[in-house]
């Protein structure tokens, strides 16, 4: 994947790889110690069904390995972003 700086994905919209508007990125959660991205925090389309995803208050947790692109649109593949645990230290 080529470099993002982080300031062009604020409020960029997520979208899952069969074009399901997930909602609008809010934050991203990096390990402090390896700099490594571990998940994008997003705040859900309001049409959303967010019951199979992991959820912190009003957003919903996506890993960052499930991101398969990043452009007009942060795309995820909704299989892996959906029911993970969230076993993260």
């Amino acid at each position: 994947m080529a470099k993002v700086f982080a300031k062009n994905l604020s409020n960029k919209q997520v979208m899952a790889t069969d074009g399901t508007e997930l909602g609008v990125l809010n934050n991203i959660v990096m390990d402090g110690k390896t700099g490594e991205l571990e998940d994008l925090i997003v705040k859900p389309d309001i049409g959303l069904d967010t019951s199979k995803y992991q959820k912190d208050g009003q957003y919903i947790i996506v890993p960052f390995e499930s991101v398969s692109a990043i452009k007009d649109y942060i795309v995820v593949d909704k299989t892996m972003a959906k029911g993970l645990p969230f076993d993260r230290d």
